[in-house]
């Protein structure tokens, strides 16, 4: 991970899925993801642990690509790519 100041994407959405707990930020995700167009790019903001793994094998077998991941405090940031 590099330093959240030297970051930056543009993103086209963002979905805030704090307190809830899995499955639902993946499914929310995928529902968000599904509205985006190719080659957009969806934020995702949780506070689920298990989110770090759901989101992992969720880009992987998409073929989505998990630009970035962060975890500071108890919340989680993915930035995905669709594909």
């Amino acid at each position: 991970m590099t330093d959240n100041d030297s970051f930056s994407l543009v993103c086209d959405a963002e979905l805030d899925a704090s307190g809830l707990n899995c499955p639902l930020p993946l499914l929310k995700a995928k529902l968000e993801l599904n509205r985006l167009p190719s080659g957009g790019v969806l934020k995702v903001i949780a506070t689920d642990a298990g989110s770090q793994r759901d989101f992992r094998a969720f880009a992987q077998l998409a073929g989505h690509e998990l630009l970035r991941e962060e975890a500071e405090e108890g919340i989680y940031r993915y930035w995905l790519r669709k594909r």
